[in-house]
C-alpha cells in the first residue's frame, strides 16, 4: 500500500482511484460496509481502492483539551487497510485551511482536482465543509459536476449500529467480546516494546510494555491476549496475558499496557508488537504483599491460558 501524506504528495499515478472517505478510527464493520462499496463501483470497476482520511482527527483539532479517544495509531489504521486491499491511503493534513472549505470547495479542489478521484464512498451520515454544511447528497451532486461518482452506505448494524463511540463504551466498560463484533476483528493496541520498570522479571512474569498515550483506554485490569511480534527474530504470534492500568501496588504511575508472552524468552525491546484483547479477566487490585501479587499473576496466566485454549478450538 502506497500512503500519500498531504495533497502536495500526489503523484499522477495516484490519480484515478476509487476511495472510501472518513476518519475510520478502528476500522470497524461499518468502515468495512463503505470500503466494500468503494471497491470495484460501477462505472469505474478498474479503479484502485484508495482509502482519504484525516490526520489529526477532526475532533482532536476542533477540541484540542479532549481526553484521548482514538481506537488505534495511525500506523495501526494503515496496517489494517493495508491488509484489507487498500492502495493508497491518502492522509490530509487537517488544518485550518482545510477546515474552512466549503462543501463545495472540498469537493472541487481536494477530491476532484488534488487527488483526481473517480468515485468516492461514505457513510449515510458523513458530513463535510465549513459547519459541516455537507451530506451525502450534496456530495452526488457535487460529484456529478465535479466528474467523480458517489456511493453512500446505510449504517451497519442495525439498531445497534457500529460505530467508534459503541466500540469505546464496550471497551470502557470491559466487554472486548461485544467490541470485537463491532469491529469485526479483535481490538488491537499496537507500538514498540519499550523499557519499562523491570519488575516482572523480577516477579517472575517479564512484560513487554507498549505506550498508550492518544489512544482511548479500556477498563483497566488484566486481559487474555494474543500477541503478534511484527518484524524480527521472534516474529510471529504468541499466547499471553496483559494487564492495563497504573500498578496500584507500586503508587500512581501513567497508564500502561504490560503483557506477558506465554512460553516465551528472547529480547523484545523495541520491537513491534500488536496485542490483541480477547477476553477481560479482572480489574486492578492491591494485594497485602508481593507473594500475594505473585499467586494472583499465576491464576491470571492459567486463566487466560483456559481462554485461548477453548478459543482456538
Amino acid at each position: 500500500m502506497r500512503i500519500i501524506s498531504g495533497i502536495d504528495a500526489v503523484t499522477g499515478d495516484d490519480r484515478g482511484a476509487s476511495a472510501a472517505l472518513g476518519n475510520f478510527d478502528g476500522v470497524h464493520k461499518g468502515h468495512q460496509a463503505v470500503l466494500d462499496a468503494a471497491r470495484a463501483p460501477a462505472g469505474a470497476p478498474d479503479a484502485p481502492l484508495g482509502v482519504v482520511t484525516f490526520e489529526p482527527h477532526p475532533r482532536a483539532y476542533f477540541v484540542p483539551g479532549a481526553p484521548p479517544f482514538q481506537l488505534m495509531t495511525p500506523e495501526a489504521r494503515a496496517h489494517r487497510l493495508s491488509k484489507l486491499g487498500v492502495g493508497r491511503l491518502f492522509v490530509l493534513d487537517f488544518n485550518a485551511a482545510l477546515a474552512a472549505l466549503s462543501a463545495e470547495a472540498f469537493a472541487r479542489d481536494v477530491l476532484a482536482s488534488a487527488l483526481g478521484l473517480r468515485h468516492v464512498a461514505i457513510g449515510a451520515d458523513f458530513r463535510f465543509g465549513k459547519g459541516r454544511e455537507g451530506d451525502a447528497g450534496r456530495l452526488a451532486a457535487l460529484g456529478a459536476r465535479f466528474g467523480f461518482g458517489v456511493t453512500a452506505v446505510d449504517l451497519v448494524g442495525g439498531e445497534a449500529t457500529y460505530s467508534s463511540t459503541a466500540i469505546r463504551a464496550a471497551l470502557s466498560e470491559g466487554r472486548a467480546e461485544d467490541a470485537a463484533a463491532m469491529l469485526g476483528h479483535l481490538h488491537r493496541i499496537d507500538g514498540p516494546v519499550q523499557h519499562g520498570e523491570k519488575r516482572g522479571r523480577v516477579l517472575g512474569f517479564p512484560t513487554a510494555n507498549i505506550d498508550l498515550t492518544g489512544l482511548h483506554l479500556p477498563r483497566f485490569g488484566v486481559y487474555a491476549v494474543t500477541v503478534d511480534v511484527l518484524d524480527g527474530p521472534h516474529e510471529g504470534r504468541y499466547r499471553g496475558a496483559a494487564s492495563i492500568g497504573v500498578r496500584p501496588m507500586f503508587g500512581v504511575n501513567t497508564p500502561n499496557l504490560e503483557v506477558f508472552l506465554f512460553d516465551f524468552a528472547g529480547d523484545l525491546y523495541g520491537a513491534p508488537i500488536s496485542v490483541a484483547l480477547v477476553s477481560w479477566l479482572r480489574g486492578e487490585e492491591r494485594y497485602d504483599g508481593v507473594d500475594a501479587l505473585i499467586a494472583q499473576m499465576g491464576r491470571d496466566c492459567a486463566k487466560a491460558a483456559s481462554i485461548l485454549a477453548a478459543r482456538d478450538h
